[in-house]
């Protein structure tokens, strides 16, 4: 008997060290994650790299955490552990959804896990940022440079005259890595100060006080009579009240919305620069800070980077406890706030016929006479943005002018607060030029000022300084007289800053625009979800802080002068016979508006199933269609923008594009459906001049010309589908002629079918008889076994039965033998015992009967028994 084989599965292999052994990082391929804890316990500073041995990104990533152990072995432990084998203790106890993974541990604390690239300069500088969460800061020049960065930074001041540490640093100590533990990108510097001279430049007087500075807010103090001083508490203070003039950016490379999120708060400018973590100075990025302190640095008054000098009176908090008014007292007891609201208005034109506009900036100003000490209020309050609305079109007449070569600006009161007022600046403006302010000759070059006060009157000893003081007035009209200070907050066009690595993101400067042939990977790139537009500045321009500042105030113009930058399918060498034009962004308005033919543009996408099965239809069209006169094209919406009155939100779309009426261009309606003759009477009917419009001897000319162009087009395609009609007609013959020898074969192949089938008939025929014959033989043969099997059953008993008649046989035989002896014993015994006396001889005769009748008796038993067996 055969047992059922088992099933048979082989073991995983075992794992194998993935790191060299000569690497300075300690492997543990087996997954000894107990085994890592206890190294741990020896380091301050250790880094866990969690990989799978089959993992791609794993297995680029080992080179870099290579070259980063290399340069930090000495100072942190670098274990490997692969995280996957079913045996190990880590594949048991953590449960991971991606590889790689690093953990980094300071001492006792951590995990902090890295997110950032898988970079060796990145993850090194994040290494070094987690050994040294504080900078130490010990005089006046390294304060300013900690402060001057563009990162966030807090400031400790402790006095370090107690042992081992003053009472809170290691509660400081702990904050900073929380910070780097919930944002991988380490946006907030810590900094301490153990110098009281160096403290009191940012007004802290006590040990233990933090201090969060920022540039164009007020900075603060950590408040610890409101929060607890806890490490957890300073960590999320500093990341609410931090200030991000720029941010980075950087993708991890998997699905994300980390751009969709950012986009989707307002315009954006992305910079790219090339950026090396490790440098101890970067130029480039210094400047763009510039850039951006002013841009947001809504009082002129404060300088792009912050001085010491002044840290204490400008943006610093008066006392350790309390966020105080961070402006100086000044002369002036009506200076115009530093960060004012501003709303540029069109005034409607003054007869419909005329192109002249009245345009005017409205400011929302606030005094400084008795302010309160804490002011939380928005820098852009909606409700005296309303209130200034309203109160200026209620003084509307009064800037209403024909034509005006004076600015005329106004004061009005705020009906909210005793501390604000509003101006509004206006000047006429001719809608023409509004598309040349960037040029040198502009008419508003040397415009004459003229004022007018309206709403409650002031004394004219203490008026109000007017807008044009900030000369900063409506910049819409004069680009190059435009201060970029504090330009985010006199514009409603705001734009957030980014900055991405062109080392590691350059892709996506290509999708944007950028030119994959430059070596200098520099670019900068304005996106507008909210307009579906984009700008690009000039790859041609070196990439320095006043062509950053020209390309933003380009943008934050009411009439931008920006061109838009249009998405374009690289081109493709064009094929010797193509029928369908293939249009880009940069062939759309030569091949279609400024083409002295009908054009009939079809609109698809790659992915649209639809679109490809009309590609048969449209070059059937081509082909009849004079090339003379009509193009018939099409263009990838996917991989091509175009202007938005041509734009579509619709898959597939027609359109056609008349000859001298390129404007007026007809789409295809959609109830019907398309094929060849509905698009030739659709193409026919808005080809034709319209029956109102004159016609002159040229265009009857034209049109002649045409109609000639079309008899002698449709005349060659009667000819070519002739010679096609005859090669049919050919074909059909040869058809006919094969279906004929096919029917004649089809016929033979009928009657051998009959015929194999009444065979078929016969042979089953046989069959069955057959199989009558062998049933009854079948039953004959079992009838003879029964009865050769009795006979043998009998023949058996005859045996046994004549066996036990020889037995019987011989059984008499032995008794008359031995009868015979006694009968002869006997009579010799009768014939000695007459002699003696008559008793003894009848006593013996007496015995011998007994002992024959004994004997019987034996054999009948003997006998009965064999018969009953």
């Amino acid at each position: 008997s055969c047992s059922r084989a088992k099933d048979v599965t082989m073991p995983a292999k075992l794992p194998v060290s993935f790191f060299s052994p000569r690497s300075p990082v300690v492997d543990l391929f087996r997954g000894q994650l107990d085994y890592a804890e206890q190294l741990r316990q020896d380091s301050e500073i250790t880094l866990y790299f969690f990989y799978a041995p089959w993992c791609g990104q794993s297995i680029a990533a080992r080179e870099e955490i290579e070259h980063v152990a290399s340069s930090l072995s000495d100072q942190v432990l670098f274990v490997a552990i692969n995280c996957w084998w079913n045996q190990g203790k880590c594949r048991k106890q953590k449960h991971f959804f991606y590889f790689p993974v690093i953990h980094l541990y300071h001492r006792s604390f951590g995990p902090i896990e890295y997110k950032g690239p898988m970079s060796a300069v990145y993850i090194e500088k994040f290494v070094r940022r987690v050994m040294t969460p504080l900078l130490y800061i010990s005089s006046r020049s390294k304060l300013l440079d900690f402060l001057s960065n563009y990162e966030p930074g807090v400031v400790g001041y402790f006095e370090f005259n107690a042992s081992p540490q003053p009472p809170g640093y290691l509660t400081f100590f702990t904050s900073a890595l929380h910070s780097l533990k919930k944002d991988h990108l380490g946006t907030v510097r810590f900094g301490v100060v153990t110098d009281k001279r160096v403290a009191r430049e940012l007004s802290l007087q006590r040990s233990g006080s933090v201090y969060l500075h920022r540039h164009a807010n007020t900075s603060l103090i950590y408040p610890k009579d409101i929060m607890n001083y806890t490490a957890e508490n300073i960590c999320k203070w500093a990341l609410e009240n931090r200030e991000m003039l720029i941010r980075w950016l950087r993708p991890h490379g998997g699905k994300s919305l980390l751009l969709n999120n950012e986009l989707k708060k307002g315009p954006a400018l992305l910079i790219f620069i090339p950026y090396n973590p490790l440098a101890e100075i970067h130029p480039l990025l210094d400047e763009i800070t510039k850039v951006a302190l002013e841009y947001h640095k809504c009082n002129k008054s404060q300088a792009a980077e912050p001085d010491l000098q002044h840290l204490g009176d400008t943006d610093s908090p008066a006392s350790d406890s309390s966020v105080t008014d961070a402006h100086p007292k000044r002369s002036d007891p009506f200076s115009i706030a530093r960060s004012p609201c501003c709303n540029t208005v069109v005034l409607p034109q003054w007869h419909s016929i005329s192109r002249t506009h009245n345009v005017c900036e409205l400011c929302v100003n606030q005094t400084l006479g008795v302010k309160p000490n804490k002011v939380h209020v928005p820098r852009c309050n909606f409700l005296e943005i309303e209130a200034a609305l309203d109160s200026f079109y209620l003084q509307e007449h009064t800037f209403f002018q024909v034509i005006s070569n004076t600015i005329e600006c106004s004061n009005f009161l705020s009906f909210y607060s005793p501390f604000s007022y509003y101006t509004a600046c206006c000047r006429t403006v001719n809608r023409h030029f509004l598309s040349f302010i960037s040029s040198e000759k502009t008419i508003f070059q040397t415009p004459k000022v003229a004022f007018s006060s309206h709403g409650k009157k002031a004394n004219t000893q203490f008026s109000i300084p007017h807008i044009e003081d900030r000369n900063c007035f409506i910049p819409d009209l004069n680009i190059s007289s435009m201060n970029i200070t504090g330009l985010s907050c006199r514009t409603n066009k705001t734009l957030n800053l980014y900055l991405l690595d062109s080392n590691l993101f350059w892709i996506y400067a290509e999708r944007l625009g950028a030119s994959r042939s430059t070596h200098l990977k520099e670019f900068a790139a304005i996106v507008d979800m909210k307009e579906e537009v984009h700008y690009v500045l000039d790859q041609n321009q070196s990439l320095v802080g006043p062509t950053l500042e020209n390309f933003i105030k380009n943008f934050s113009v009411l009439y931008s002068p920006l061109r838009r930058h249009l998405v374009d399918d690289p081109p493709s060498p064009p094929p010797e016979q193509r029928v369908l034009t293939e249009v880009t962004t940069h062939t759309f308005h030569q091949t279609v508006l400024s083409s002295e033919k009908n054009v009939l543009l079809l609109y698809y996408a790659q992915w649209c199933g639809f679109c490809a099965s009309l590609n048969h239809i449209f070059i059937q069209l081509a082909r009849l269609l004079p090339p003379d006169n009509f193009t018939v094209a099409r263009i990838d919406v996917t991989r091509n923008d175009l202007p938005w009155e041509f734009m579509t939100d619709r898959l597939p779309t027609i359109l056609f594009f008349p000859h001298q009426r390129k404007a007026q261009s007809v789409k295809f309606p959609e109830d019907l459906s398309v094929n060849l003759p509905n698009l030739l009477k659709f193409i026919l009917h808005h080809s034709s001049l319209s029956a109102s419009e004159p016609c002159t001897k040229e265009c009857q000319h034209k049109e002649s010309v045409l109609q000639q162009g079309h008899i002698s087009h449709l005349e060659r395609e009667i000819q070519k589908l002739r010679s096609e009609i005859s090669a049919l007609h050919q074909a059909h013959e040869q058809l006919q002629a094969q279906l004929s020898e096919a029917r004649r074969d089809e016929q033979r192949l009928q009657q051998q079918k009959h015929t194999l089938e009444k065979q078929h008939k016969t042979l089953q025929l046989h069959s069955e008889q057959l199989q009558a014959t062998y049933d009854q033989k079948n039953q004959e043969l079992l009838e003879m076994a029964e009865k050769l099997q009795e006979l043998a059953d009998a023949s058996e008993n005859l045996l046994k039965e004549n066996a036990l008649l020889r037995i019987l046989v011989a059984a008499r035989e032995g008794k008359l033998q031995s009868r015979d002896e006694i009968k002869e014993s006997l009579q010799s015994e009768q014939t000695l015992s007459e002699d003696n006396s008559v008793s003894p001889s009848t006593a013996t005769a007496t015995l011998e009967e007994k002992r024959i009748d004994n004997i019987d008796t034996i054999e009948t038993e003997h006998s009965s028994g064999n018969r009953t067996e």
